[in-house]
């Protein structure tokens, strides 16, 4: 009973961490951002670095936390599987572009002859 309550404390203090983890990244965020409009008669260039050196540092107290770092991990895995895409060649992307390119043409002939086709109903019907 006592070990239940001590795992069951311990998720509830890692997510109360965590929440304090966002709360810090988000001041972080802010901080940058109110942060470059008060210090406009600064130059742009130390601006802009100022606000990338600050949002490095809340990206980087985001990763600590669970979901964060679950984030990661995503990425990391996409990165492998994107590695295992087969890309088509040029010639397979040409000929796909110029069979979509001539659907498209023969749709909008299709509808411009229906739309002309019932325009000219219509001046039939009133006149």
């Amino acid at each position: 009973m006592e070990r239940e309550y001590l795992v069951m404390n311990k998720g509830s203090t890692s997510k109360t961490l965590d929440n304090l983890k966002w709360l810090l990244a988000l001041a972080v965020f802010t901080t940058a951002v109110v942060g470059n409009s008060y210090f406009v008669e600064v130059a742009f260039l130390y601006r802009v670095i100022g606000v990338l050196v600050l949002f490095i540092i809340g990206l980087a107290i985001i990763s600590i936390t669970s979901f964060g770092s679950n984030a990661i991990k995503l990425m990391k895995e996409s990165r492998t599987e994107i590695r295992k895409v087969v890309w088509p060649s040029r010639m397979e992307t040409t000929q796909t572009f110029m069979i979509v390119f001539g659907a498209i043409v023969v749709l909008c002939l299709f509808f411009w002859g229906l739309e002309s086709f019932l325009s000219f109903l219509t001046r039939i019907v009133l006149g």
